[in-house]
């Protein structure tokens, strides 16, 4: 009887096709925004180059208007106008500049991608709980993060509100405005007026800069030496600094025409460094302008505002908190705004998923709060008692 022996070493074996997945179009919606915001997140040019790249984009009609970009402006370059929200909220991700809202999450549908600013101090557990409940992942453009460990869209944008807190101190300062009524740049026999800047990142050396140019007398405080060394180095200018005391600060306070706080947070809120009775001691007539409002704000006496009413006086100092500053200059924000989120999309054209997507586009990991309904900022889960999970925990671990 014939035996055959079988060799194990050359069985047919099922072959394994490498078949291609489909990529996704994603698909990108841009509401109108609420008076108060004139920005808008991605201008034609960018909606031109992201469209080429297989991104399907909507936006709300008139909701470039406020930055000087028109529907046609849109539409002629591969953008479609919605007309009723129920089209735009179709969206994957929705892209805005202006804090999450309500209504806004009323008509978002479970899963979807919202990518705006948080301001934390205005924040709400009525709204996180809103937002966990429908699953929504959320990302706070001011906390997006680069390779390099800086934040881009705030760095470009505390560049503006630098000098823009200037000018709108300046500006607060007049007689016609209800300030003291004094110039910030000396003229001949008179001194300047005295700019006290709290903070000594971008928008200080910014702030700086516009004071410089304009001729006032300028203090810097930060508890950061090398922040203060580095501005000394690369303004080319000796300056009056100090670390952040709380004598020093109430002694230049009452000295001070203006006051800039300008102190961010990588995480949550700002640090409250001027309390009600400082304030109390300056001068009638002063203004202080709180950058860091979208934070929280650096100062006890400090609410947030808005561009229709920016000011309000509190113990005879003027305030001025508008948590988007870079607002009262829409097109150069917007512009600077889409400089920094289209290569951002351009590294996720065509990926397959929501975690797939965050992992390409670089920058947006970092700056996730929530996620399918787990709170993983650290801030907002001791703010309002929730727990907190970290990201990584939630994504795939291979991808």
């Amino acid at each position: 009887m014939m035996s055959f022996a079988v060799d194990t070493k050359y069985q047919t074996q099922e072959e394994k096709l490498d078949v291609p997945h489909k990529k996704k179009n994603w698909f990108i919606g841009m509401p109108l925004a609420p008076k108060e915001e004139s920005r808008i997140p991605l201008i034609p040019s960018s909606v031109k180059a992201l469209n080429a790249l297989g991104y399907k984009i909507c936006i709300e009609s008139k909701a470039g208007e406020k930055a000087g970009y028109s529907d046609r402006d849109y539409t002629e370059n591969g953008a479609d106008i919605a007309y009723a929200k129920k089209e735009l909220y179709q969206a994957d991700i929705i892209l805005q500049c202006f804090p999450p809202t309500m209504d806004a999450i009323d008509h978002m549908k479970s899963d979807q991608i919202l990518i705006s600013p948080l301001h934390v101090g205005s924040m709400s557990l009525e709204l996180i709980e809103a937002m966990r409940k429908k699953r929504i992942i959320g990302m706070a453009m001011e906390y997006m993060m680069d390779r390099n460990g800086s934040f881009p869209i705030v760095r470009i944008l505390s560049e503006l509100a630098g000098t823009g807190a200037v000018l709108q101190g300046a500006h607060w300062m007049t007689a016609q405005s209800r300030g003291a009524g004094v110039l910030l740049g000396g003229i001949s026999g008179v001194p300047p007026a005295k700019v006290v800047i709290l903070g000594a990142g971008i928008v200080a050396e910014y702030a700086i800069r516009a004071a410089a140019g304009l001729g006032a007398q300028i203090f810097v405080m930060d508890n950061n030496i090398y922040k203060l060394m580095r501005l000394q180095n690369i303004l080319g200018r000796r300056m009056s600094t100090s670390a952040l005391d709380p004598t020093t600060l109430a002694a230049q306070l009452k000295e001070a025409d203006i006051v800039i706080g300008a102190i961010h947070s990588a995480e949550g809120r700002a640090p409250m460094v001027v309390s009600e009775d400082m304030v109390m001691d300056m001068k009638n007539g002063a203004v202080i302008v709180d950058v860091s409002i979208d934070q929280g704000g650096c100062f006890e006496t400090a609410v947030p505002t808005t561009l229709q009413d920016p000011v309000y006086e509190k113990h005879g100092v003027i305030h001025y908190a508008v948590p988007n500053i870079s607002s009262n200059y829409p097109k150069t924000a917007s512009r600077a705004i889409s400089n920094i989120l289209s290569p951002i999309f351009m590294q996720g054209a065509g990926t397959n998923g929501i975690e797939r997507f965050i992992v390409e586009c670089e920058g947006l990991a970092h700056g996730i709060y929530l996620f399918k309904g787990s709170v993983t900022n650290e801030y907002l889960s001791s703010k309002f008692g929730l727990n907190y999970t970290a990201l990584e925990l939630l994504m795939p671990r291979e991808m």
